[in-house]
C-alpha cells in the first residue's frame, strides 16, 4: 500500500518544459513539474515540483512544493517545502514543514503551522465538482 501511493504521487500528470512560457492560473490534481516561465496563480491538491532554471512569479497554495529553481510570490503549502541547493525563494511563506538545503536562497517571512489544518484551504477543494473555468 505504502509503495502504490508514492508512486501515485510521483505520478507527473502535467509539465511546462524549458523554453515554454505562460502566463494565466494553473489549477492540478496530482503531481505537476515546471521547468520553464510561469506567471499567476497556481491551485493544487498534489505536489508541485519547480525544476532547476525555472523562474515563477506566482502566488502558490499546493500541498507539497519542492524548489529546484527561482519562485517570488506567496506560497501556501498544506504539507511540506522543501527547497533544493539550486532553490530560490523570494517572498512569504506558510506551511507546516519546511526544509532548505545547503546552497539553497531564501528572503521572505515564513510562518510555520502547527497542522495542516492551520494553511490556508485551496480554492480547488470548492471548484473541481461543478464550475468549469
Amino acid at each position: 500500500m505504502l509503495g502504490r501511493k508514492r508512486r501515485e504521487e510521483e505520478e507527473v500528470r502535467a509539465f511546462l518544459g524549458k523554453g515554454a512560457e505562460f502566463t494565466g492560473k494553473l489549477m492540478f490534481n496530482g503531481s505537476v513539474r515546471i521547468d520553464g516561465d510561469f506567471k499567476g496563480d497556481i491551485f493544487g491538491n498534489g505536489t508541485l515540483v519547480i525544476g532547476e532554471g525555472a523562474e515563477l512569479e506566482a502566488d502558490i497554495r499546493v500541498d507539497n512544493l519542492l524548489i529546484s529553481g527561482e519562485i517570488r510570490g506567496t506560497i501556501n503549502v498544506k504539507k511540506s517545502l522543501k527547497i533544493y541547493s539550486t532553490g530560490r525563494l523570494m517572498g512569504d511563506v506558510n506551511t507546516a514543514t519546511f526544509s532548505i538545503e545547503d546552497g539553497a536562497f531564501f528572503e521572505g517571512t515564513c510562518h510555520m503551522t502547527q497542522n495542516e489544518a492551520e494553511v490556508h484551504t485551496l480554492p480547488l477543494d470548492r471548484n473541481v465538482g461543478g464550475e468549469k473555468r
